[in-house]
């Protein structure tokens, strides 16, 4: 599939464009969703329906669950569309100039595929290095939301190029590690998953929730805190994961290096079960 003419809905009906008003482009009013498709059904659909709709409700955007599920549905079956990632916006909609977002009671839903993203190196089995982002995540209200305010992500992934570094680890503003550009940051100690708590900062990804839910199945114990670069370095293992590429490890970040360990094969082996069921 071509990313630069990927299928796309608007409001239901085939389309690429939308309202200069819309107040997705002008304030980011919104969220959305990057959800991997499979034989043609999204996976982790539960997990990202929910988030979706918890991102809704703190914005006070109406929001018609079933009416989505069966847009996406339909989206996919009639595009004939089978294996890459769709991805959901929605928006409060159109309204006028200024901050005050009475009257916008239409909210748009956009949705669009696009081609599985492509790494070098077949990070999943041999890990990734991961480069120490200079750009600090502030303190946000709206922290753990999937909310269209992305531009921090945007100026911490601009910091480097080529294939050297996969991913970007960024902190705080109080030097706490938060996450990954576009991935949630575990640290391994024996068999527990350590993962920042993003009570100040980030996103609650999908995959980290799937983690989170399942890890005691899987013999493993989880927790959440506030933890620093100190932390980062005495771990036994690391890893990154989000609903996209399931989970990578991590061999070194600057100086810091660590091996492919057993605990981060037992977990990324799990989540790729539950990918492709």
């Amino acid at each position: 599939m071509d990313n630069r003419h990927p299928a796309s809905w608007v409001n239901g009906e085939p389309a690429s464009e939308v309202l200069i008003s819309d107040r997705g482009l002008a304030y980011g009013d919104g969220v959305f969703e990057t959800i991997r498709v499979q034989a043609g059904a999204p996976t982790l659909f539960d997990l990202h329906c929910k988030r979706l709709c918890s991102g809704m409700a703190v914005l006070g955007i109406p929001f018609d669950l079933e009416a989505f599920k069966n847009e996406v549905s339909d989206f996919l079956q009639t595009q004939n569309l089978k294996e890459g990632v769709l991805k959901a916006i929605v928006t409060r909609g159109t309204g006028g100039r200024g901050y005050n977002p009475q009257g916008c009671d239409r909210p748009c839903r956009i949705l669009s595929f696009h081609s599985l993203p492509v790494y070098p190196g077949n990070p999943a089995i041999r890990g990734v290095r991961l480069h120490q982002c200079n750009t600090r995540l502030g303190d946000n209200a709206f922290a753990g939301l999937k909310h269209l305010n992305r531009l921090e992500n945007v100026m911490a992934r601009s910091e480097w190029q080529g294939t050297d570094c996969l991913e970007g680890l960024l902190l705080g503003m109080d030097d706490r590690l938060v996450e990954g550009t576009m991935s949630n940051l575990f640290l391994v100690s024996g068999k527990t998953l350590r993962t920042p708590c993003l009570r100040k900062s980030g996103v609650k990804g999908v995959c980290r929730d799937l983690i989170m839910g399942q890890a005691r199945q899987w013999g493993f114990h989880v927790e959440t805190g506030d933890y620093h670069l100190k932390d980062l370095a005495g771990a036994d293992e690391v890893f990154v994961c989000n609903s996209v590429n399931g989970v990578w490890p991590v061999i070194a970040c600057g100086c810091l290096h660590w091996s492919v360990g057993s605990v981060t094969r037992t977990v990324r082996g799990r989540v790729q079960e539950v990918l492709n069921a």
